[in-house]
């Protein structure tokens, strides 16, 4: 579980970030939804490290991390995965040495481990007898499923994932919904999705915050939108809703 209280960040005279409060809850998908610029992915990066807040305080568990020690943080970050908007996979890796980076950075295993951890994941993502080829000779989606398999190489207790959906056709997004929600429930991990497909928020919201203006502005689960009565939440769904006919229609 990771909990935020009153959290805020500014840059120069912008308030990106207002007070923000949540919780993100263990073994589900807690989604951070929102329009470009409402301060989404600052949140992000203020959870896991990369943006220092200016107020307010974030708990992984019982420990405060944003005024933990540098050895305190180094620990939790072993704890943490990573699923980037772009794969962020190194095209001059082979998919093996893609997984196994986190393993070669963090962790004195034999190479004989390794490559059993390796395995063990590209095989929970299905992807079986890719090891040796590059990125680049494999498709979109089989990327985003190897960053997946990197991403919990190290039996993350937290993961988060930033726009996992970009540059993917509908068919394969909801493959990858259903792949992060699966692993979610069975490692039982904390899992953070910055998103703004609906089709996400509907297929795999077990907790959606939407952030409006840098305010969370809503909370609820996607069995909860189609009853809100925020009027900024509605005309987000709605636009987005519209959005993704008119691109099923082109």
């Amino acid at each position: 579980m990771i909990r935020v209280n009153n959290v805020s960040k500014s840059f120069g005279d912008h308030d990106v970030l207002k007070n923000i409060s949540a919780t993100f809850e263990k073994g589900k998908t807690n989604l951070i939804i929102g329009q470009s610029g409402s301060g989404k992915t600052v949140l992000l990066k203020c959870l896991v490290g990369l943006y220092e807040v200016d107020r307010g305080d974030i708990y992984y568990e019982e420990t405060l991390f944003n005024k933990a020690s540098f050895k305190e943080k180094k620990e939790i970050r072993k704890q943490i995965g990573m699923l980037f908007q772009a794969g962020a996979l190194f095209d001059s890796s082979t998919v093996e040495e893609n997984v196994m980076f986190p393993l070669d950075m963090f962790t004195d295993w034999s190479l004989e481990e390794k490559l059993e951890r390796v395995n063990f994941c590209l095989k929970r993502v299905n992807i079986i007898n890719f090891n040796h080829l590059f990125p680049a000779e494999i498709s979109g989606g089989m990327q985003k499923r190897v960053a997946i398999a990197r991403a919990i190489a190290l039996n993350p207790r937290f993961l988060f994932c930033d726009e996992p959906n970009s540059g993917l056709d509908p068919k394969t997004s909801i493959l990858i919904d259903e792949l992060i929600k699966e692993i979610t429930e069975e490692f039982d991990i904390t899992t953070v999705v910055n998103t703004h497909d609906m089709n996400s928020v509907m297929g795999i919201g077990d907790k959606i915050i939407y952030i409006y203006k840098g305010e969370k502005w809503w909370e609820g689960t996607k069995d909860d939108v189609l009853h809100s009565d925020n009027k900024e939440f509605n005309d987000f769904v709605f636009a987005s809703a519209l959005t993704r006919k008119i691109k099923a229609y082109l």
